[in-house]
């Protein structure tokens, strides 16, 4: 039986895509993205499960940041999960009281608008986990409130104060399985990757974009972070259709290797299909 670690404790939304992955596995908590990856790592657990976008906050910079800099770890799959967010007090607490609201930063996001609109005075407190934020909660000394799911308001015994708070309804995440290699070929896959330069020069960039472009290969994100070594310097991150094994793809990547200072392959992996 596998065993496998996801970003914790018990109630996240990762709790749920880890379940919906593998329902049969083995499931050990985690407090951090960073935790989950080392144990990836390190063998305590044969995969991870964690968050890497989302459909109205985009990515989680936390697991990008991980792909880019563990060399050991890679991208198995992914699925998406339908994300309805609730908001939680402690049983009796009404809303007039509540002065304080907690939860993950991203979820806090994806609230952002009925947060304003119903608790404009309210003081937003970030959680290193929609379940986390529970405990925050319930160990707060004052009126305090919570966003997360609503088996994490049954497992903790607290009450809903609404359902399905989130801006959109369409609100969806889309979670990866961390893993010590990558995914053999399916026939319909997805491949992530990261690449920088050594200077900065005009239509770098471009030369690269067009590598793909040049052999019908389709992009399905293209995106940047800093690469943390100096202002204005960045990591490009790109997920594409096809497997780093396809002639095409493979023949891309090599060029584009020839070409970057730095480049990594996250991994392919079977594309989520719904």
């Amino acid at each position: 039986m596998a065993k496998i670690g996801f970003l914790g404790p018990p109630g996240t939304f990762t709790e749920q895509a880890a379940l919906d992955y593998s329902p049969t596995s083995s499931l050990e908590s985690f407090p951090s993205i960073y935790s989950v990856a080392s144990a990836v790592s390190s063998g305590s657990v044969e995969f991870g499960v964690v968050p890497i976008e989302n459909s109205l906050e985009g990515s989680v910079t936390s697991t990008l940041d991980v792909l880019i800099s563990d060399e050991q770890i890679f991208i198995y799959n992914e699925l998406v999960v339908r994300i309805e967010h609730c908001m939680m007090v402690k049983p009796g607490t009404q809303p007039e009281d509540v002065q304080v609201i907690y939860s993950h930063p991203q979820a806090l996001g994806q609230c952002r608008e009925f947060l304003g609109k119903s608790f404009p005075n309210a003081q937003l407190e970030a959680s290193l986990s929609t379940a986390a934020a529970v405990m925050d909660m319930i160990n707060s000394g004052y009126g305090s409130a919570s966003i997360g799911s609503a088996r994490c308001a049954e497992l903790n015994k607290v009450e809903i104060l609404a359902k399905n708070i989130q801006d959109h309804s369409a609100n969806m995440t889309r979670f990866v399985a961390l893993a010590s290699k990558d995914h053999k070929p399916m026939g319909d896959d997805k491949t992530s990757l990261c690449f920088s330069f050594e200077e900065d020069k005009p239509g770098l960039l471009h030369k690269i974009m067009g590598e793909f472009s040049n052999r019908g290969i389709n992009l399905a994100k293209v995106e940047s972070r800093p690469t943390k070594r100096s202002l204005g310097s960045y990591i490009f991150l790109i997920d594409l259709h096809g497997h780093r094994e396809d002639s095409g793809v493979k023949d891309a990547l090599d060029i584009i290797r020839s070409e970057t200072s730095m480049m990594r392959i996250f991994g392919s992996y079977p594309r989520w299909m719904g």
